[in-house]
């Protein structure tokens, strides 16, 4: 590598080797284009595919008053001055296209990425308050994410958000963040109430001693057969009320019995058991704390499997009351709430502006005094930003509360909490499809592992010889059980519903977590038989990997953190994921073309030094996203 240009790629190298070149090509084309090299350095970016260089220039993006982009593009393209770090530009139309030299950039990625292992792509000074200064102080970020209700299974529908809240986490520590993991539980309201009348009706100690989730899960299922039957007979008698109303008839019967059939239904003596658990009786607290404490221990052990963990256990119980009764006094002086039938409600539909008018109305506090999901929210987010003064607050939420957390927000900012609301981030996503709590048609998350790993265990015992050579198998199983439910649900955009489908995320046809855990134990597997050491590859001449093979996978290789950024970007875990299975293809293409075992022994330290740079950037990928890569 030639010395004058060293510093483009030295500058930069721990973080992210690509804006080395960007930089380099930013301040050659400045002179030229009569454009600053910070604007030129925004607009380089790179290429769907390694035909159109590693950087791309869209030359109308500059605004250059004058000729045509494509004839401004050829003009540029031509005055491009030799490099020893880059090729003559290539033009396509109003494109410029910029290829690395292959040599120099096998030497500063192999030894990088060999280096750096575990840190290759992250740049931890993206968490500084000032990057510029280190002592500036990290920004903290609050990611919640899971959030189940207490003393229910933890079912598929649960897994969207903990994966996608795991790989979040994961990201901004990345990215230097000081993060706070945090799982909100749904442990109040009237829904508890619910849950503890249909324990006195139906409970049992010792099915609650050997299997608490399981039995809790149960009786829900039991007593929503109740309710559901109660709701339907109320909801048709009101609906004979309105028509009674529009005729101008007598309702008096009517109404007495719609109140006769509310005051006996479950949901009102859930209602009823919620007040007294909010009102301090003692009792109900006890079981509040029973079910509470039962249903963490067995959600930490299912985490656990998916190498998720939490920093706080936070829920709906621990927001105080004066932190509500705070928050509906602001809304009130701030002129947002008014009654409504003796209940307190914000009415957006009153604003000006139609995408707060299509919020409509949201209740803050029932007509019996009792506190709601959205008054608990406004008191604990307000509350975070008291105990932790975060920078940014992600939720990682179903699309299904859009509604719920846009109104959040808004209230938030419309009552002058912007030092919250300015920094709160929805992260929302589709549903998996085919469950439902209520009618117990749910697939329980631990049942699915089990499946999954009984299934891949079967396959492993399929190759005898390979089978022996693993140390436990079931565990490896596990392992890769658990990698083909995470991939599956990582597959397509966060925002797209899926089928569940047991038979789909088993397949190993495709894209899928097996073939990622494949791949990764292939490159374990060469390296065990070359038997090279640390020292060997340190040493190998990389002037050697002149194949096509081994140059496209290197120009991959050096892309790594500039995915990291794209997927701060995106937030999308699939951003990572696609990444990972378009190198693992050019890996697979590649085996037959650079053999290491067999060939001459330089050239065997030199391909051995690309395999194993490569492992690590799999194994940095499939650790962002939260599995566990396995070498065997």
């Amino acid at each position: 590598m030639a010395s004058t240009n060293s510093t483009y790629l030295d500058s930069n190298s721990h973080l992210n080797p690509v804006d080395g070149y960007r930089k380099k090509i930013a301040e050659d084309l400045a002179p030229i284009t009569g454009k600053p090299a910070a604007e030129i350095f925004e607009r380089l970016a790179w290429t769907q595919t390694l035909d159109k260089g590693d950087l791309t220039l869209a030359v109308p993006a500059l605004r250059i008053q004058g000729k045509k982009p494509n004839e401004q593009a050829q003009e540029f393209g031509a005055q491009y001055p030799e490099s020893s770090l880059i090729e003559k530009p290539t033009v396509a139309g109003s494109f410029i296209q910029f290829f690395f030299k292959p040599q120099p950039l096998a030497q500063h990625i192999i030894p990088l990425i060999l280096k750096e292992k575990q840190h290759y792509g992250k740049n931890y000074s993206l968490g500084l308050r000032d990057p510029k200064d280190p002592s500036s102080g990290q920004k903290t970020v609050i990611v919640e994410f899971s959030s189940p209700n207490i003393a229910k299974p933890f079912h598929a529908g649960h897994l969207r958000s903990t994966i996608i809240g795991g790989f979040l986490a994961n990201l901004y520590e990345a990215a230097g963040w000081k993060v706070i993991r945090m799982n909100y539980l749904g442990d109040w309201g009237r829904q508890f109430g619910l849950l503890a009348n249909a324990y006195q009706m139906y409970g049992d100690k010792e099915k609650l001693k050997t299997d608490p989730i399981g039995h809790l899960f149960d009786i829900y299922v039991q007593i929503n057969k109740v309710t559901g039957p109660e709701e339907d007979l109320i909801k048709e008698k009101k609906e004979q009320l309105k028509q009674l109303e529009e005729r101008k008839e007598n309702t008096e019967a009517l109404e007495a019995d719609i109140a006769a059939l509310v005051a006996k239904s479950e949901n009102e003596k859930a209602r009823q058991y919620f007040k007294r658990l909010e009102g301090g009786d003692e009792e109900a607290r006890k079981q509040w704390r029973e079910f509470r404490d039962l249903s963490i221990a067995k959600y930490e052990k299912t985490y656990a499997r998916l190498n998720i963990h939490y920093d706080v256990y936070s829920g709906e119980s621990q927001v105080e009351m004066w932190r509500m009764d705070r928050a509906v006094e602001e809304l009130e002086k701030s002129g947002l709430s008014e009654e409504s039938k003796g209940a307190i409600i914000v009415d957006l539909t009153k604003s000006k502006d139609k995408n707060i008018k299509k919020l409509g109305k949201a209740l803050v506090k029932k007509s019996d005094g009792s506190s709601l999901y959205l008054t608990r929210d406004l008191g604990e987010a307000v509350k975070r930003h008291e105990l932790y003064n975060f920078d940014k607050m992600i939720y990682v939420v179903s699309s299904q509360q859009d509604v719920h957390v846009t109104q959040l927000f808004k209230i938030l900012e419309l009552m002058g909490r912007n030092e919250v609301s300015d920094k709160c981030v929805f992260v929302n996503f589709g549903m998996v499809l085919g469950m439902s709590t209520r009618r117990g048609t749910v697939k329980f998350l631990d049942d699915i592992l089990r499946d999954v790993g009984e299934n891949m265990h079967d396959v492993m015992k399929r190759n005898e010889k390979k089978y022996e050579q693993v140390e436990n198998p079931k565990e490896t199983a596990d392992t890769l059980g658990i990698s083909a439910v995470m991939v599956q649900d990582m597959s397509g955009k966060r925002i797209n519903n899926y089928d569940f489908s047991l038979e789909r995320m088993c397949s190993f046809e495709g894209d899928t977590g097996p073939y990622l855990q494949y791949a990764h134990a292939r490159l374990c597997s060469i390296t065990r038989k070359a038997q090279l050491s640390a020292a060997d590859l340190a040493s190998a001449d990389l002037t050697l990997l002149k194949e096509s093979h081994a140059i496209n996978l290197i120009r991959v290789l050096a892309t790594w953190p500039d995915q990291l950024q794209q997927a701060l970007k995106t937030l999308e875990p699939t951003t990572v994921l696609n990444y990972l299975f378009k190198m693992t293809h050019m890996l697979s293409s590649s085996y037959d073309h650079l053999q290491v075992v067999g060939s001459e022994f330089e050239l065997q330290k030199a391909r051995m030094a690309l395999y194993e740079a490569a492992r690590q950037v799999l194994n940095n990928g499939m650790r962002l996203l939260g599995l566990n890569p396995v070498e065997r």
